[in-house]
């Protein structure tokens, strides 16, 4: 998972505005482009699905980390970047990085340990770490020469190759196949049962909508700070900051989900979230940014926490693979919506902060409707 950190739009963002400044293109332009790469690359979720579940977790990943490695290299030699190919870049890091690896990572998690909360925590939390490594690392890439994108992505791109082949020397393929649904007693739903399951379409749609949220805030967060007043320092410093606090959530939400139903985690984790947005407008010194960063990545730690391990415990192993990545898929979308959503609001109302209490009622819908949910585990094998 962490692997996937130049398909992420907080990978992406990080690079975005020496890539605009070299490019020429503005921020409406560069967020189509994202858009698009992300509706596109999102298609990949479901036929990486069948693939997992057809040929396993080891091929999949080595093969998806190789070409996720090889469009990010590639990007970075590209001598010149014409809207078309700049797109076509994005595209392989969307596709190959947010959508395919994600998937198999998810798929991977869910077939060794997908029905003990505390391991999806561990799971999460390690996943910070390395966030936070990375993201420590490429922060004081940046202060070095903060107009030079492609040494940085180069190495990025190099990373993500040594990834997937030691990935791929660790994985057990015999192991996982223990806790597959072909050879396992184990309760399990088929896809089109999943899909007519509103906790399906919660779970989905209500992380789908953190992920739009957190891609617009994460990909312009150095534009939407500047409205506020506040400079390039603070921006870099909030993308570190937040990190711990997310890193808190995901432990506390791993043991939370031995202790409370999921449905209810998921609830309160939404509804902080909406707190969350509903005051960022109301954000005018360094403490409230750090104060609003803090909250918010708490409230997607346990998200996120939530989104891991709710397959495998509602709807069983047999058919996995297909099922996480139908949730990708939407995650994925709003992705790329957020992408496209922010720059266009902010170029109609020449400011972003009027956006935020509308996401935050929409987050709050979202809580209710989780809190409300009944479980839907399957009782009998298929």
């Amino acid at each position: 998972m962490a692997a996937t950190l130049p398909g992420r739009t907080q990978g992406l963002g990080l690079f975005t505005e020496p890539i605009l400044a070299e490019t020429g293109f503005d921020r409406v332009t560069y967020g189509t482009l994202n858009l698009a790469a992300t509706f596109l690359g999102a298609l990949l979720c479901l036929p990486i699905g069948w693939l997992l579940d057809r040929f396993g977790t080891k091929i999949v990943l080595v093969a998806v980390s190789l070409l996720l490695a090889a469009t990010v290299i590639g990007m970075s030699r590209w001598a010149a970047f014409t809207p078309l190919v700049l797109g076509l870049f994005l595209l392989g890091t969307r596709g190959y990085g947010q959508s395919a690896m994600s998937v198999v990572s998810l798929a991977l998690i869910g077939r060794s340990a997908g029905r003990h909360g505390w391991m999806m925590g561990l799971y999460s939390c390690l996943i910070t770490i390395l966030f936070v490594a990375a993201f420590g690392t490429l922060r004081e890439v940046i202060k070095a020469d903060e107009n030079d994108w492609r040494t940085p992505w180069f190495g990025i791109g190099v990373g993500v190759a040594a990834c997937g082949m030691i990935g791929g020397l660790l994985i057990r393929s015999h192991l996982l196949t223990e806790n597959c649904g072909e050879v396992s007693n184990e309760p399990s739903r088929t896809l089109r049962d999943t899909l007519l399951s509103p906790s399906f379409w919660v779970f989905a749609l209500g992380t789908a909508f953190y992920g739009m949220v957190a891609a617009g805030t994460s990909l312009f967060n150095e534009s939407i700070l500047a409205e506020r007043g506040f400079d390039k320092d603070i921006f870099l410093n909030a993308t570190i900051v937040g990190l711990p606090f997310g890193l808190i959530a995901n432990l506390l939400g791993g043991w939370l989900m031995t202790k409370v139903r999921v449905a209810k985690l998921f609830a309160m984790a939404l509804a902080l979230f909406s707190a969350a947005l509903a005051a960022f407008p109301f954000v005018s010194a360094v403490w409230q940014v750090y104060a609003y960063v803090a909250v918010a990545a708490m409230a997607g730690g346990a998200i996120t926490v939530c989104f891991f391990g709710i397959w495998r415990r509602e709807y069983g192993p047999a058919h996995l693979g297909r099922i996480q990545g139908a949730a990708q898929l939407f995650t994925v979308l709003f992705s790329g919506l957020g992408q496209w959503l922010f720059p266009l609001f902010q170029s109609q109302l020449t400011e972003y902060a009027p956006l935020f209490p509308a996401l935050a009622a929409v987050s709050l819908l979202f809580a209710i409707a989780a809190f409300l949910l009944r479980s839907t585990a399957p009782e009998a094998a298929p």
